[in-house]
Parts: C-alpha cells; structure tokens; sequence
C-alpha cells in the first residue's frame, strides 16, 4: 500500500495479489515518487509494479537467491542485495550492469549476509553537497555508507553489533543502526545513531530479547522499534542547528532544491525573518547579541584572514553575525571546529586535538574593567591555538602556528563551554581542564568516570553542569563554597551537587541572573531547580532559548522545523517560575505588605521590581521606592520622587498609566485634566506625529506653528525612511523643509518639482549648491547654471557645463563673468581627444564652444587626410562641406562682434574676444577663410562629371570634367585628365581628348610603365579618329564675363550667362532657375531650398 487510508474511503483494497506458490516475497521497495514498486523473491523473480496495482515488467534471474532491493534516487538503478552479501547493480528495465564492490568486509571470513540497504533520495536536501546517502550495512555489524553506486572511498562504520535493520531519517542526516552488541554476556539490544560521514552520535539502550527492525517517523521526531511481538517507540531530539541571541531565534534547515544550508534569523519581538543561504553549515553557536556560524571553506572564496605564514590553505571559516545576518567579522581557521562556544569576548572553537581562541571585536558599549581586559590581551595577539596535551600558563607569545594542532593525541577533545572568565574543554577519558580566561592558562584538572556529551557553567563559574553521552545530567563544584557567600543565607538549605543525578536530560540552561538556578529538559518535561531542589514539572517538548528575571523562554523547534519557512509566534513560550507566580498571587490575593515580607525572604530583583510595579499601581510611592532601591533601578527611583512632587492625584495616575505603557489611558486622562500640552509631549516622546498632528489640530485655540511644522517634518521623514517619497513631498511641503524636499523631489525624479523649489529660494541659499548637483547627476545643464548663478558660483556652473560636454554654454559663461581659464582648458581637452585619434569629436568641442574657425581647421584637416587615402569620394566632399559651414560659422561669428562693437561697445569682453579672433587669422587662415568651398566645389564636380557619364549625358560630363581643370590643387592631376579623356572620347571630342592624353603622357610622377600604357593607347584611339572635335563644341575655355568668369550651375555643371539665376543663401553658389526647381536641397551645400 502506497496510498492513505484516506484515498481509499477508510478500506483496505487488495491490489497487486501474490499468488506465485513457488517462493517467498523477501523484500520490496518504493522508488523515490512513490509510482513503481519492485517486489523481490527468494528464487530470483522480480516483478516492478506501478502505484495503481499494474504490472509493469517482471523477470527471474537465474541461480540467484534474492534479499534485498533498493531503487536509486533517481529511479534509474535498481540494487539486488543477494542471500551471499553480494550486490548486483541493474538498470530499470531488469538488465544487468555490475556487481558493486563492497570494501566494508575486508577481512571477514565466515559466512555473512545483508542486513539493509537503504538509498535516501534527497527529498528533503542533504546535509553538505555531495553528501553519501546509500547504506549498506551486514549483520556482522558492518557497513558502508556511499555517495552512488559506484563510489570509491565510501564511509566505512564498524558498529560492533549484530545487525537486524537500517534506515535513514527523512532528512538523510542521522542513521539508525539496530541490533544488539556483541561480546557481551547478556544480549543487550541497542539503536546506534550514526551521521552521513561516519561519525558516532548517540546509542538508545531497548529491552526485551530480540530486536527485528527499526522504522522513522515520516518528521524524524521518533523512531518506532520492533521488539519480539512489541512496538516500542521512542521520542527522538534532534541536534538541530540553532541559538538564540537578542530576541531571535537562528536556526538552519535543508531544501531539496539547494545545495546550501539555509539559515533564518527570526526576530521574534517584530515577528521578522531574514534569510541567509550558507554553503556547507557545520554548527550556529550564539552568545548576546552575536551568533557564530562554522562552515567549510568554499574553494571560491577569497580567503583574507587564511595563514599564508604557515602556507596552509585554511580548511575552515568562522562567520561572526549580529541577529539579522549581517557578517560582521570572519577567521579562515585549520582545525576542524567540531565543537564551538562564544562569549562577550571570545570564540572557541576545539578539533578533536587542539582548540582556537579567537578575541573578537564588535563597536559594541564596553564596560571600563572589560575594556582593560580587552586592551590588555590585544598586544598579545586576537588569535591563538593550544594543543590538548600542552599546559599553557598564559604569557605565550609569537605568532599564529597551526601546525601544533595536527599532533595526535590518545584522550579526544569531546565538549567545551565558557563564560567570561573561565574556559571548560571536555575529553573522552572524562578528564575535564579548567582554563583561565582571557589570558588562557591552565588552573585545573577533574576526572570522572564519563565521557561527557554537553558541557553548561552557571553564572558566576563556579558549578559545572554535566551530561553525559547516556544522557544523565550531573554537577562539579569548581569552587570551593561557604554558606557565608550568599548574604540572604539561601546557601543553608543547597543541596549536595556531587550527589545529584537526573536520567534521560536532554538540555539544561542555568538562570543568566542567578548560579543556582538552572531550567532542565526530561523526556517532555521541563523542570526548573532552586539549589538542587525541583519545582513541579512543566509538560513541554520546547528547547530553552533564555533563562533571566524568574522567566524561561523556550522554542518549539521541532514544530517550526515542520515548516521553517513560516514560524509562527504560538511557537515561543514563556514560563514564569514559581517564586515570580506565587509572588504575583500573593500581590493580588493578600497585598502589598504581606508580598513584601514573601520577596524579602526570597530576594530577587525581579521579585522587588513586581513589587515595586504594583506599589505603584496603588500610588503607595513609600514600598515603591524602596523596591525600587532593592532591585538598583535608579530611573524608578527619580519617576518615584517626580511623583511624590505632583499634587494632583489625577496626574500622578496619568504618569503611572505611561510608565506602564498604557498610553492611550494616560493620553485619555491628561485630556480630561485639560493638559493637551502634556498629551502632546506624551506622544512626541514615543515619536507617534500622526497622533501629535491630530491633537494640535483638533484642540481649540491657536497651535504652536514651529510645533506643527516639526510634526509635519517628522510624519515627512516617516514615509521618507520607508521610501513612500509622493507622501513624503505633502508634508515635506507643510513643514517648509527645502532640504528634506530636494531629496524627495530627486528620488521621484520629479525635476519640474526641483526647479520651481531651486527658483522659489533666495540668492545665496545654501541648498541652491546641492540641487546644482542634483541637475549635473541627470544631465540638465540649463537648470544647474541657474541653480549655480543664483548662488553666486560661476566657476561651478562652468565646470558643470564642461561636465556635460556643454562647451558654448560654458564659453559663454566664462565671457560673461571674465573667466580667463576657460581657452586653456578647451585647448587642453581638444588636444586631450587628439592624442586619443578622436578627431571628430575634438571638431564637435570646439564648434559647441563657437570657436569655428579652430573647428574648422581641424576639419579640412581630416578632408585633405581622408582625400589622401583615396577613400570613397562621397565621404571626403561632405567632409569639405562640413568644414566650409564652420568658415561660414565663424564669418557670420566675426560680422555679429562686428556689429556689437559698432553698437558702442555693449561688452567689452566681446568685442575683445573677435578682435582676438582676426587677429589670430593669419595669412595661412586667410587662404582657408576665402576659399572655403573649394574642396567641396571640386569634389562636387568630380562625382557630378561621372554620374552624368554613367547617366549617358556625354555633352554634360564633358562640359562638367573641363571645370575640374581648376582644381589640380586638390584632386590629383592623374584623375582629372583621366576623367576628362573618357567622357571628351565617349563625346566624340577627340581634339579635347588629345590635348588631356598629351598633359597625362607629360606627367613627371609617372613611372616609365604607365607612360607607355598612356602611349599605347592613345595611339590605338588616334590611328582610328583625327584629334578633331566632331562637333561644334566651345568647351575649352569658359566664357569670361564682363567682370571675369562667369559662375557655374551646381546642378549641371554648365557655365551661367543668364542674367537671373539662383543662389543658396549658405554655400552662395549658382544654378539655373529651370534646373533647381526639381530639387529640394542644395546639391553642393546639402541645405533646405524651403
């Protein structure tokens, strides 16, 4: 059956029937989903059924006799385990692979047989990555724990029992092991728990003679046992991994889908979580408000803190966190840290040889004593190691070695614990050593008859709590006592520590507060103990978390671990003890008088701040102060005297009603007495501004206006800490807070907001600067000007605009208020973006900042370049127009200051600025100022004689290639005549064509071979046409005008002799009115006609 009773209406229904009569049924096995079963004979015959009672498949393996079967994981192996010990390893569909190694029987002779297999399939995750999960164990005791079918270094267990039965928990975390020890002279039965790795937990002592089997509850809470014809059960405590610091809980689980622990730190005063996912978690100890997590070093992680001295690769972190995770400081350490504790100061951590003292520090308030404690041991090194087997008088000095901690040793390290000043470090021989803290010396050795499992010192150091490996908890005086030490004289009635004894504890915690008060765990019951003496029991499975002022708080972690995602507050318990609820009885019950006599012979402060608390209540301030004087609480002692100061009785209940925390009664009663003013200082105190808003303004008369703007102000910073920024901005904006304002308006990128506040302040403001700063972070140069001018700071205005690439503005700028460092500084960058090829870029700086006539220097300086590699001629005639434009910029730059200046002298710094500027165009500029278009003309034409080539206008590509003529200067001679040959000869002007191949043949920069090229084909064209123009054709020389040459249409390439014709507003070049009118853009310059 595989299914609930529930699935199947409260019935039981025969599904798949065996009715094979030839052999037994020896074994069977669900895969890991839970839809097949496989089902084993004695004979050999396997059958593999489906959850719905089909049969998938069956087969019977000859000359074998079958005992065990085990799916994998995965579903995709199944194991044999056969009646000799062997294990045959078969596919799903029955075919066999391998026969698997079994290295745990080295050395066994005899015949032997298989006890249990059993293959955890990762449903609920694995303890570390990589983690062995396949049991193998025989009933010679034993066994084999592996990671697959085919490991090679599995985990050997030699459990010294006859086996009956294995199986795994549902986390794959713990063993069982169940059968009875040998060589013994009665046969005892045991349940040996064992982890993944080997390593030996507990052992459960059973009765009755013969143990068959073990099973695990579906949670792992208890086992049930096989015994002859019983079931007996037995409730099992899991070690979790957890601690309790600063109201939270920390406590880590598994999850199938992660190869990390993961670790919740849940605050259990807030009832908040916070997540942390740790590789590879070995132990959570907590102390205070601090935890420490041990984990293995990741191979990835940077280890900082490792030894490098020692040239060790440290196998081991220790991760020191606050209560919500965050990593405040880590160790990479050597030795294995099986057993770690923590105080206000220090880190221990123990391998099984040797253990590590680590100082650490938090920014945390230190008292002056343990200040000088702590600054007297930081010269002597944060960090130190000791051996076991050493004896360290505490003045070692030298350096971190951990080379000593790898010596064997024969007596283990088993358990360790400490308080401030007193280390405790427990071995397996029962020997205990007593170390001194923080300078660790050796003070004393204790023997006992037992290996101790957990380890517990009371408050004061001076009694040692024991459990031991069975679970008996015991105690050891470390220090001699008097009855005298106790000044209330409770000494008298302590009980013999060395005679006490209590079976089948399973966790203690002495009182913080008290050294002879102590709360123990039983079985499922928890009893707390007064100088030995118990209290009556208290019925509860929970894990003591914290044990201070008279009251125990416990966790029931085996009901959060159900679901750790979710833990729930139901699941932390507070126990008061009895002398807190016999006291509080008798304060209800009898009165004030009569209690008082109860605590004052039973001291405690707790007991004397009840009673003080209820004194108050009564306004009865005489017992209130005195109780307040016996439990040293000084801040009760003035609220008692400010009482005693106020005359109305009303008030004094309103007071007493606050220090309670009962506000809202007390805010009741101030209104009633007609003291809003003290209703209001009330709520500012707890810092409720939402109640502080409603009173100032539902009271009648005029309200404090700077009392309602801090109101405003402080509800603004409420939403402003919790990200809300549009609520924040409304009372931002009522509580007049421009600082507070910017910030939100920044945040919610509202810049519209930004700018009306930076325009609505006065010059000079001192926020004006950091909203300045606010604009250049998002690019708006307008608005950082205007934010830096209206607080008088030019030079950071410009250098914003510089920032953003905004030259001219910042040109401008420098001209307007004199800045004279502003041409160096362009100057530098452009020669910045120069040495970085950036050519282009260093054009686009200086045409931003309107030096035109440097920008187009620059520009016919990339054209001539680019013209010189031959590249496409498109590129280099936009180039040359480019540059043309910037002249033309810098021309209409230099008419403008020409005529500022003549307006009478409207800025001095101007009109100097274009004087400058002639004056720096020298004769070299002029050529290049005059000429500008030249480059471009010549390109223009240059393609316009070739598109009318290809076109097929013959006449016009030859009329078009004689203007080119001109501009030898700038495209190579070679081309021009080359071009003018083709289109003259495709013209049928031979006589043209002859006079361009006598100026190529009469070229000096050709070589001999392209000469005689030339040659040879002029010769071929002129054997077969005259050097005669076929038809009229006076294209040689251009017509002159009547004032010189005659301008050229741009459109056609033909020479202008008509009185009306058009000219482009930007280039002042020609053309034909009847042949632009089909254009929309200038042909040369490429500007809008529109």
């Amino acid at each position: 059956m595989n299914q609930t009773l529930e699935g199947h209406s409260g019935c039981w229904y025969e599904e798949m029937i065996n009715n094979r009569n030839k052999s037994v049924v020896r074994s069977m096995s669900w895969n890991a989903d839970g839809q097949k079963i496989c089902i084993v004979y004695e004979d050999g015959a396997v059958i593999v059924g489906s959850v719905d009672g089909n049969r998938i498949w069956g087969k019977e393996l000859k000359g074998i006799q079958l005992a065990h079967v085990a799916w994998s994981p995965d579903s995709k192996i199944l194991l044999f385990g056969m009646a000799n010990g062997e294990i045959h390893i078969y596919d799903n569909q029955g075919n066999f692979i391998m026969k698997m190694t079994v290295s745990c029987l080295h050395n066994v002779t005899g015949a032997i047989s298989i006890a249990g297999i059993h293959w955890y399939a990762g449903s609920e995750g694995y303890v570390e990555p990589d983690c062995p999960c396949l049991a193998i164990c025989f009933d010679n005791g034993r066994c084999q724990v592996m990671r697959y079918e085919s490991d090679e270094s599995p985990v050997f267990i030699d459990t010294l029992m006859n086996v009956a039965s294995i199986q795994w928990n549902q986390c794959g975390s713990v063993l069982a092991v169940a059968g009875s020890l040998r060589g013994m002279e009665k046969e005892v039965n045991v349940v040996q728990f064992y982890t993944p790795f080997g390593e030996h937990l507990r052992t459960l002592k059973v009765p009755g003679k013969q143990m068959t089997e073990v099973a695990w509850e579906g949670g792992g809470l208890r086992i049930g046992l096989a015994v002859d014809s019983y079931i007996y059960f037995a409730n099992i405590r899991p070690d979790y991994k957890w601690g309790y610091c600063s109201n939270t809980v920390v406590y880590a689980y598994t999850k199938p889908d992660r190869l990390e622990y993961c670790v919740v730190f849940w605050d259990t005063k807030n009832n908040e979580k916070f997540v942390k996912y740790v590789k590879s978690l070995m132990s959570i100890t907590t102390s205070g408000d601090f935890c420490i997590l041990a984990t293995k070093a990741d191979d990835t992680h940077p280890q900082e803190d490792a030894d490098v001295e020692s040239g060790n690769n440290a196998m081991y972190v220790l991760v020191l966190c606050n209560s919500i995770g965050t990593p405040l400081d880590s160790k990479y350490i050597d030795i294995d840290p099986l057993f770690v504790t923590m105080t206000k100061t220090h880190v221990i951590a123990a391998s099984k040889e040797a253990f590590y003292t680590w100082q650490y520090r938090v920014a945390k308030k230190l008292t002056a004593m343990e200040i000088n404690q702590v600054s007297r041991t930081r010269k002597e090194g944060r960090e130190r190691v000791y051996h076991i087997d050493d004896s360290p008088s505490g003045t070692t000095e030298g350096p971190l070695d951990f080379a000593k901690a790898f010596t064997a040793t024969r007596d283990p390290i088993c358990c360790i614990t400490a308080t401030d000043k007193t280390l405790i470090v427990g071995r397996e021989s029962g020997t205990i050593h007593k170390y001194s803290l923080p300078n660790v010396a050796l003070v004393q050795k204790y023997s006992l008859n037992y290996r101790a499992y957990q380890l517990s010192l009371n408050c004061t150091s001076s009694r040692l709590a024991i459990i031991d490996i069975s679970g008996v908890l015991t105690f050891l005086d470390l220090e001699v006592r008097s009855s005298s030490d106790d000044g209330s004289g409770s000494q008298a009635g302590t009980g013999d520590p060395s005679k006490f004894e209590r079976k089948d504890v399973w966790d203690m915690l002495w009182a913080n507060d008290n050294p002879d008060l102590f709360a123990m765990m039983e079985k499922t019951r928890m009893y707390v103990f007064r100088n030995l003496d118990p209290e009556e029991p208290i019925q509860t499975s929970g894990y003591i978390c914290n044990f201070e002022d008279l009251e125990i708080k416990s966790v029931l972690l085996d009901e959060i671990m159900k679901d750790p995602e979710r833990p729930n507050k139901d699941y932390l318990i507070n126990f008061e003890i009895r002398s807190l609820r016999d006291s509080r009885a008798l304060i209800e019950k009898v009165g004030i008088e009569d209690a008082s006599q109860f605590i004052e012979d039973n001291p405690h402060p707790r007991l004397w701040r009840l009673l003080a608390e209820a004194a108050l209540q009564k306004l009865d301030l005489k017992t209130a102060e005195q109780a307040f004087v016996r439990c040293k609480d000084y801040q009760g002692i003035e609220f008692v005297k400010s009482l005693g100061n106020l005359q109305s009785e009303a008030m004094k209940q309103a007071e007493v009603a606050a220090y309670f925390g009962r506000f809202e009664e007390a805010e009741r009663m101030y209104l009633d007495m007609d003291r809003r003013d003290l209703a209001i200082s009330l709520r500012i105190k707890l810092g409720d501004w939402f109640r502080v808003l409603q009173l100032l303004k539902t009271g009648s008369g005029d309200c404090d206006d700077a009392l309602l703007e801090q109101a405003y102000n402080a509800i603004g910073d409420y939403f402003a800490d919790r990200q809300k920024w549009v609520n924040a901005v409304q009372y931002y904006l009522q509580g007049r807070n421009q600082e507070r304002l910017a910030d939100c308006y920044y945040m919610l990128e509202d810049y519209d907001g930004l700018e009306r506040l930076a325009s609505s302040l006065p010059e000079n403001h001192k926020l004006l600067p950091d909203i300045g700063q606010m604009f250049v972070t998002v690019g708006m140069c307008e608005q950082t000007v205007n934010a830096y001018l209206k607080c008088n700071q030019p030079k950071a205005a410009v250098d914003a605009c510089v920032h953003l690439n905004q030259w001219n503005k910042a040109v401008e700028l420098a001209k307007n208020h004199n800045m004279k460092e502003i041409n160096s500084l362009l100057a530098k960058y452009a020669s910045h973006l120069l040495e970085k090829n950036k050519p282009l870029e260093a054009v686009e700086l200086y045409r931003k900042a309107h030096h035109f006539l440097e920008a187009a220097k620059l520009m016919f300086k990339i054209a001539d370049e680019e013209a010189k590699r031959r590249t496409r001629p498109l590129r280099v005639k936009k180039l040359y127009v480019l540059a043309a434009l910037l002249v033309e910029n810098y021309h209409s730059q230099v008419k403008t200051s020409q005529q500022n200046k003549a307006k009478g002298k409207t800025s001095e710094a101007t009109s100097a600025l274009a004087g400058l500027l002639e004056e720096d165009a020298t004769s070299s500029d002029n050529r290049m100022v005059d000429s500008a278009w030249r480059g471009a003309e010549a390109y223009h034409f240059f393609l316009l004689a070739q598109r009318q080539l290809y076109e097929g206008y013959m006449v016009k590509a030859m009329k078009t290639a004689l203007h080119l003529r001109d501009y030898e200067d700038i495209i190579p001679v070679v081309e021009i005549y080359s071009l003018l040959a083709i289109c003259s000869s495709a013209n049928r002007a031979f006589s043209t064509c002859s006079r361009a191949f006598i100026k190529l043949e009469s070229l000096e920069s050709l070589s001999p071979e392209q000469r005689q090229l030339y040659e040879d084909l002029a010769l071929e064209i002129f054997t077969k046409h005259s050097p005669k123009n076929n038809h009229m054709s006076g294209l040689d020389n251009a017509p002159e005008g009547a004032e010189g040459k005659l301008p050229t249409c741009i459109v056609t390439g033909w020479t202008i002799s008509e009185y009306q014709f058009w000219m482009c507003s930007v280039c002042k070049h020609c053309a034909l009115e009847n042949e632009i009118g089909s254009h929309n853009f200038c042909p040369l310059c490429h500007s809008s006609l529109a």
